[in-house]
């Protein structure tokens, strides 16, 4: 009985192959094990990831009881997209990121509770966004590790609490301590003065937090007039979860993530989980995220999707477009 694996299967297992260290192995074989069809003609195989699995986690256990497991100040990335959260002490990260996620991070109404990053992972329709809660960025005390977390993410959230009447210096010295280190918070205007050598520029999402405090509708209206034409700016409520999806929708568009689904020759979409690419992207990198081999070989290819006709006929060359169904041919 033939396999019949699936592009996402073979695009997992491409990762497995490219892998630089064992938990990028681990992730990718257990992508392999979620994405083989379950039939007989698979058996033999999904055995064989299995004993893959546990023998490197053998592994990896052996590794750390030698003391060669270290904490990394690296967040493995996961989802569509890598999105830090940022801002001042104690404005409500946390219970943002937990309202967004449906998780439990530790939450306290006292500064510097988080000390360590944590990422969690929203989902937007059938889209995974990966959150990671940084420790405050503050003149006071500021772990030397986050500028580097923050510098290689695809996205800032800067929050803020609009209940203080000190709003606008929580911002300004945020922004001050991001420029110090040649991080850029870039808003709806691009400053292409910075060279991309030594300064990395984060599309950034501004969330006044803590509306429903008493005053803080007067604050925002202060902060509207100063930063309004600077950056995209939405004021919610962590806590009430008030305008919290309108948060998740601006997350998305500003990532400007498009979804692509995979479809064999002969068989129906698979819409169960979306490749994923940023707009502009083309038939020929969705290829070449199926496998290599695609990439190589591919002759032509077939879309279903908006403003096309049903099946019509691509080259490599073709822009994706959200939602876009491809059926490959090599």
């Amino acid at each position: 009985m033939p396999a019949n694996l699936t592009p996402q299967y073979l695009a997992a297992e491409e990762r497995y192959k490219q892998a630089k260290d064992d938990r990028e192995k681990m992730k990718a074989l257990k992508e392999m094990l979620a994405y083989i069809p379950k039939h007989k003609g698979t058996e033999k195989l999904q055995a064989d990831i299995k004993r893959k699995i546990a023998r490197l986690k053998d592994e990896m256990d052996v590794k750390k009881s030698k003391g060669g497991h270290r904490f990394s100040y690296s967040v493995e990335r996961e989802g569509a997209a890598q999105v830090v959260v940022v801002g001042p002490p104690n404005v409500g990260k946390s219970c943002l990121i937990s309202n967004l996620t449906n998780t439990n991070l530790e939450v306290a109404d006292y500064p510097f509770t988080t000390r360590l990053f944590q990422p969690a992972m929203m989902q937007y329709e059938d889209i995974q966004i990966q959150l990671v809660d940084l420790p405050p960025i503050s003149e006071e005390y500021l772990e030397n590790w986050v500028s580097s977390v923050i510098r290689i993410a695809d996205m800032m959230i800067l929050v803020i609490d609009s209940s203080r009447d000190d709003l606008l210096e929580q911002l300004e010295t945020t922004l001050l301590i991001l420029d110090r280190f040649k991080i850029k918070a870039e808003g709806l205007a691009v400053d292409n003065s910075l060279d991309s050598i030594h300064w990395s520029r984060l599309k950034t999402l501004l969330v006044a937090n803590k509306i429903e405090l008493p005053g803080a509708e007067g604050n925002y209206k202060i902060l509207e007039e100063f930063y309004r034409d600077k950056f995209e700016l939405i004021p919610i409520s962590a806590l009430t979860k008030t305008n919290l999806e309108k948060v998740s929708q601006k997350i998305i568009q500003l990532l400007e993530i498009i979804r692509v689904y995979s479809k064999r020759p002969g068989h129906e979409a698979d819409i169960s989980r979306p490749f994923t690419f940023q707009k502009g992207s083309t038939l020929l990198d969705f290829s070449k995220e199926v496998h290599k081999d695609f990439a190589e070989k591919l002759k032509f290819a077939r879309v279903w999707g908006n403003n096309v006709f049903n099946g019509q006929r691509i080259n490599k060359d073709y822009v994706l477009q959200d939602k876009d169904i491809i059926e490959l041919h090599i």
